[in-house]
């Protein structure tokens, strides 16, 4: 069936400047870290691509090793960019990273120049495209001079190979740094991509300061904390969730009665909210001005559908984010 975008798809998001700079990102990106490799079912991945764009949501981000296998996200979507997207590329934000382990040997891992370049290339190959919009260094390399790395996204940018560049996972301090490595360059650090969720908060010591001050957009990823912040988890450990699979980011051992708690008394906090465990864990992320868009991942399009309805209501009380800081903070040791 050909697909035809919603005509009034921009009415009901919310766009976000990215920092200091000339672009508008929507509040919910949508980003295929799972779901969308070549064990999928590329069908689903279809559809929930599709309902995202009807939805507002322009951006979709990919990196070089999202799949499994590696390669095989950006593979799909250049598949479904080409099949039902042809006449849009200009509505879209499409990026892509490169800073892990993508092939073998000493060049295809890290941060060196050899790696994101080459990688880059790849991954424009794979996407069926000309440039990407945002092209992310995905972690730091302790090894690499952080002007080889950022000399490399600035070349991404010269060669028109990515309009903005952006780092992911940096310290406040290796984010100063390879700011000021990139302005003097004169291409911008535009973007950092940081884990931030209610239960890893590590980017509230500072980071988020940093970015705001020198107008760097942010835009985080797990806000539901690998399902954890949704109502998955509520009676324990279902035999069909993440934490039931031997292999995965979150364990059973994550899992703790403790935490259980604590994601029970932040549901009841919700529910108060009319909202779901989830829709407040994206809508609390977004409290912050300094953040641009939550990235979420989905598997089912109602999922989406789900998420996108948390920006119906942004706002908290001053008690009720006292009563999540207490909950949270009880959580810490258990």
């Amino acid at each position: 069936m050909n697909y035809h975008p919603y005509v009034a798809r921009y009415e009901n998001m919310i766009y976000n400047r990215c920092g200091r700079s000339g672009l508008l990102l929507p509040a919910i990106s949508l980003g295929l870290w799972h779901n969308f490799g070549g064990v999928d079912q590329f069908e689903n991945s279809r559809a929930i691509i599709r309902r995202a764009f009807d939805l507002g949501i322009t951006h979709f981000d990919l990196a070089n090793n999202y799949g499994p296998p590696p390669g095989s996200a950006e593979i799909n979507f250049g598949r479904i960019l080409k099949q039902d997207f042809r006449g849009c590329r200009d509505e879209m934000i499409i990026s892509t990273k490169a800073g892990y382990y993508m092939w073998p040997g000493p060049y295809g891992d890290w941060g060196s120049r050899k790696y994101l370049l080459a990688s880059l290339d790849q991954s424009l190959k794979r996407l069926g495209l000309e440039y990407v919009d945002i092209f992310y260094h995905h972690r730091p390399d302790p090894e690499c001079p952080l002007e080889e790395t950022m000399g490399a996204l600035d070349s991404a940018v010269r060669q028109g190979k990515a309009l903005y560049v952006g780092i992911s996972t940096y310290s406040p301090e290796d984010t100063r740094r390879a700011a000021k490595i990139l302005e003097e360059m004169g291409t911008p650090c535009f973007i950092h991509q940081p884990k931030y969720n209610m239960f890893v908060r590590w980017i509230e010591d500072g980071l988020l300061d940093t970015l705001e001050e020198l107008g760097i957009g942010c835009i985080t990823f797990t806000p539901l904390a690998q399902g954890l912040l949704t109502q998955k988890y509520l009676e324990g450990i279902p035999e069909d969730s993440r934490a039931a699979k031997e292999h995965g980011f979150l364990q059973r051992e994550h899992i703790t009665p403790g935490k259980i708690a604590t994601i029970r008394q932040l549901n009841k906090i919700a529910e108060e909210r009319h909202q779901t465990l989830a829709q407040m864990a994206i809508a609390w992320i977004l409290r912050h001005k300094a953040v641009t868009s939550v990235l979420v991942g989905v598997s089912k399009v109602r999922q989406l559908e789900a998420n996108v309805a948390a920006l119906d209501n942004l706002s908290f009380t001053n008690e009720e984010l006292s009563a999540i800081d207490k909950l949270l903070n009880s959580n810490k040791n258990t």
